[in-house]
């Protein structure tokens, strides 16, 4: 296996593992073999060849533990060096509508085109679509120590957060959608995170964000 082969099957290893880390943090059901799955493993998977083919192989769906509901993740090359064009953003959209899922997270390799994201802010008007390239999720920024824990309120604990302390909701502090730990929880608009810092004296300290 070449030097440049050996660094993409290694990218796209830490890419799945930072996936499979989000997928459970957003409450989906993760095997455990794919959770834990090494180098060698995935390279014996994915790269038997000496590379990894960036196709329908790595196309995954994950059910959600409590809902049931769907969500599918799929990976895409694009030619080389050049931006991913509306095509397998129809055709992944083709895969949805097929499978009966309304939710979809598209990792790239190669930036999308202009033409692609409004795609797929077309279609986000029906089907919850997101968009990561891969340099995004080489490492889980959630695992970084200035980054502390988020966890996302369920539309209940939400409620009795506003109930308990009599607020509105626009009272909240806010993070935006665009924020790196809110695209990578997945929050949409008017949802609720509760942010756990670890403080010196009182020993963590709690604030909730409003997305938006």
């Amino acid at each position: 296996m070449s030097s440049d082969s050996e660094r993409d099957v290694t990218r796209l290893y830490r890419v799945h593992k930072t996936i499979f880390q989000m997928m459970v943090d957003r409450g989906y059901v993760v095997q455990d073999d794919l959770l834990n799955m090494t180098l060698d493993d995935f390279r014996a998977r994915h790269a038997s060849s000496g590379s990894v083919q960036r196709d329908s192989s790595l196309t995954r769906i994950f059910l959600h533990r409590d809902t049931q509901e769907a969500i599918m993740v799929a990976f895409f090359a694009g030619e080389e060096k050049k931006k991913i064009g509306v095509a397998p953003i129809r055709v992944f959209c083709e895969q949805i509508v097929s499978n009966q899922i309304t939710r979809g997270i598209i990792v790239h390799q190669q930036p999308l085109s202009p033409q692609a994201v409004k795609t797929i802010q077309n279609v986000s008007e029906k089907y919850r679509l997101e968009a990561f390239e891969e340099a995004e999720l080489i490492v889980n920024i959630t695992h970084h120590t200035l980054v502390p824990k988020h966890e996302v309120l369920s539309a209940e604990d939400k409620k009795n957060l506003l109930e308990r302390y009599r607020l509105k909701e626009t009272q909240l502090p806010r993070i935006t959608m665009g924020d790196p730990v809110a695209r990578y929880f997945g929050l949409r608009r008017g949802e609720v995170v509760k942010i756990i810092r670890k403080s010196e004296t009182a020993g963590r300290y709690v604030t909730y964000r409003l997305c938006f």
